[in-house]
């Protein structure tokens, strides 16, 4: 056999790939070697020491040792301690999004013992809104949507089902192993339930072309979207460029692509012809025992229809009907040759004639049909309704075939492979058991799952610890959250984040809250924000973590607290997406504006922004401005953007011009028409603060110029606007 070699020089650990394609059809493997697993991120998790530190009194947990070890490394000393009402402001918008009402201002500032600041890290984290902020961070991962994207953009029936799941996820405190497993393999475990059915939704949730050239091809660009976001969101690699040859840089080879394809390949995808379906959500038994249940309740309607029709013709023949003639006509009439006016009718008087033909039974009869309609009853209530989801099936059949696409074409197959996992993240290869599950399912996803979500993963725990890093402190002790291969950036602190991998998924049992606990408990998180000009010159990008970053709060938060503060935000939790206003105009370019966009309706739409419908190839304005996520892929970490367009929207938008109108009548009915209790007390509602002494005459003066011109309710409303388009609001203290 003749081999070609095409090699590609990596930038870190010496490792040199060789991707080998054969001219023969069938590609030869790269052999992975135990130098290719001596790349950090594939290395066994073992906790280091804590290192020893000369300011002493600053340590609060472990993490700050290891962040000043490394400051007084070059004789850095970390940002002193945030203002008290900085402090809780981040707090409160970090783990729930929401900035702190008034009372809980004065009552938190009042409270100098010395645990107040670990019990308001509790109070928030057992909040409900807690789930709804962290779990908008998942859904970014995920590439949540609510529909599927290209041309048609159809809808995905129930998917908001999967989106409540992770926010009461978060709120449960789920531990993370059991959170990936639900999510990959929900229906496969043995205590199966709506829930972790629901759960499963993880893998359909990608973009889908329901009118595709090539179904086959099409079919595996659907793995290829779950595989993707598997190797990117759990494990932080890029598996997805293996699809068609070797990876350029990682020892992730072509075969453990399709390995891992075949470990999705069983998967199907309920649709009607190009209508996408959402299924009862329940084990194949429960789905089983739930198609018997519908079964037998048709019979017994059925059965009553045929009774009530055996009368029917005589009846309507007697005259004894109340109906009009044209009505009665109707009825008489096959309903395929019925005119439309007919159609009309009989729909209109169907009720009618119904109660009718009822009272016109005899007896025996009508008790046969009160016995069938108590049977239904009884049916239901022995199998009741499951509530219906949006995720993938698997039946009971034996696995299909999995092969190797050759240059990742579906029509040009390479040898058969049975599923595995990636050689490079084991020390000795993993080919999944064939074992079908007490479910009727293949296992091949439990078993994968169950290894993902596995201590001894040299990525998963790292992964997740970064990435809540991240979120609380804007950039991870990896920054390139979603690739911890070759090319990407190595940990600034490898010691803190494999200590808190390590603690993770053995100290702390995999709890996401009891590691916001930690990070939040440090003297790192509670610094201040402040500047210096050496640090800041010689460090710009905070890699050594000397203060609290200066960041944009998201979307999400933005318009969150604008609600809070206006009084118009409503805390209803769950259930179908709202819609956001969308302006005429954007709306005006569609063929059907009415139909592809419901009218707004602002009570409805109050909620928390979480609760937004999120459609694929109609994102809303307002949140496509501020750098919503892109839904067409795992995000790791959200654009930053600074552009004019956001503070013509924040400034001239119907949105912030509405909450400024709710806002000035908050202002008057609680503050009464005194122009300096207004001012005081938009700026804590808002900032969570007073207002200084500068703010307040220049506040009052603007304030006193615009009552020239308007009278002033008018006047308040613009100095609202002009306080929910203050930095700080939109910036994290």
């Amino acid at each position: 056999m003749t081999v070609r070699f095409r090699g590609a020089l990596l930038l870190a650990a010496g490792f040199v790939a060789l991707s080998l394609t054969t001219v023969a059809d069938e590609p030869a493997e790269y052999e992975v070697t135990d130098a290719d697993r001596e790349h950090w991120s594939f290395r066994p998790i073992a906790r280091p020491a804590v290192p020893p530190v000369i300011n002493r009194d600053w340590v609060r947990t472990p993490i700050d040792a290891f962040i000043l070890a490394k400051l007084e490394q070059t004789d850095w000393q970390p940002n002193p301690p945030a203002a008290q009402r900085d402090l809780l402001r981040r707090t409160f918008l970090d783990l729930t999004g929401l900035p702190p009402t008034i009372d809980e201002q004065d009552q938190l500032i009042a409270d100098d013992s010395p645990t107040a600041f670990e019990r308001l890290i509790d109070d928030l984290l057992s909040r409900p809104s807690y789930g709804e902020r962290w779990g908008r961070h998942w859904l970014d991962l995920v590439r949540y949507a609510e529909t599927n994207g290209y041309e048609r953009d159809g809808a995905k029936p129930s998917v908001w089902r999967y989106r409540d799941y992770v926010i009461d996820a978060f709120n449960a405190d789920k531990t993370y192993d059991r959170f990936i497993v639900e999510q990959f393999a929900g229906d496969e475990l043995p205590d199966a339930s709506t829930e972790t059915v629901i759960a499963t939704g993880f893998h359909r949730l990608g973009p889908f072309d329901d009118e595709p050239a090539d179904f086959e091809q099409d079919r595996y660009d659907q793995l290829d979207d779950i595989i993707r976001t598997t190797s990117q969101a759990f494990l932080g690699i890029t598996l997805g460029c293996a699809r068609c040859h070797n990876h350029k840089f990682d020892p992730l080879t072509n075969h453990d692509y399709y390995r891992v394809a075949a470990v999705l390949n069983t998967l199907k995808r309920p649709q009607n012809g190009r209508t996408e379906l959402d299924l009862p959500a329940g084990t194949l038994t429960q789905r089983a025992a739930l198609m018997q249940r519908d079964r037998r309740i048709d019979e017994n309607r059925k059965q009553i229809i045929e009774i009530r029709d055996s009368i029917r013709s005589d009846f309507l023949a007697s005259g004894k009907s109340a109906l009009l003639p044209d009505a009665v006509d109707a009825f008489g009439i096959e309903p395929d040759q019925r005119t439309p006016a007919q159609k009309e009718l009989v729909i209109r008087h169907a009720p009618q004639l119904e109660a009718e033909l009822l009272a016109a039974l005899p007896v025996e009869k009508r008790q046969r049909i009160n016995d069938l309609e108590q049977r239904i009853v009884s049916l239901r209530a022995a199998t009741p309704d499951l509530p219906r989801g949006y995720f993938m099936t698997e039946s009971s059949d034996p696995p299909p075939k999995s092969f190797l696409l050759l240059r990742g074409q579906a029509s040009a197959r390479g040898p058969e492979l049975q599923p595995a996992v990636p050689v490079v993240l084991t020390r000795q290869p993993i080919t999944l058991s064939k074992q079908p599950t007490t479910q009727g399912t293949s296992g091949r996803r439990l078993e994968f799952a169950r290894w993902m979500a596995n201590a001894d993963n040299p990525l998963t725990a790292r992964v997740i610890v970064n990435r809540v890093w991240q979120y609380h402190f804007g950039e991870g002790l990896v920054r390139t959250s979603s690739d911890f291969g070759i090319i990407g950036e190595a940990p600034t602190h490898p010691e803190l984040l494999d200590w808190l991998a390590h603690w993770f998924s053995h100290d702390a049992n995999w709890s996401i809250k009891k590691l916001h606990r930690l990070i939040l408990s440090s003297s790192t998180y509670q610094m201040s924000k402040a500047d210096h000009p050496t640090y800041g010159e010689r460090d710009p990008r905070n890699t050594k973590f000397w203060r609290f970053p200066y960041r944009r709060l998201e979307v999400e938060v933005i318009r969150d607290s604008m609600l809070s503060a206006s009084g118009q935000l409503r805390r209803t939790m769950g259930g179908p997406g709202v819609y956001l206003e969308i302006p005429p105009e954007v709306l005006a370019g569609n063929s059907d504006p009415n139909v592809v966009w419901p009218k707004f309706d602002e009570v409805a739409s109050s909620r928390r922004t979480v609760y937004a419908f999120v459609k694929r190839a109609l994102v809303v304005p307002f949140l496509e401005v501020l750098d919503v996520c892109d839904t067409t892929r795992s995000t790791e970490l959200r654009n930053r953007t600074t552009i004019s367009t956001q503070a013509l929207t924040l400034f001239n938008g119907d949105f912030v011009n509405r909450q400024a109108r709710h806002f000035a009548e908050r202002l008057q009915r609680e503050a009464g028409n005194e122009p300096i209790r207004q001012i005081e007390l938009a700026y804590r509602l808002t900032l969570g603060r007073a207002a200084a002494p500068s703010e307040l005459a220049t506040m009052q003066r603007f304030l006193a110029d615009a009552t020239k011109s308007e009278d002033h309710r008018l006047a308040l409303e613009q100095l609202c606007r002009v306080i929910l388009n203050l930095n700080e609001l939109v910036y994290s203290n």
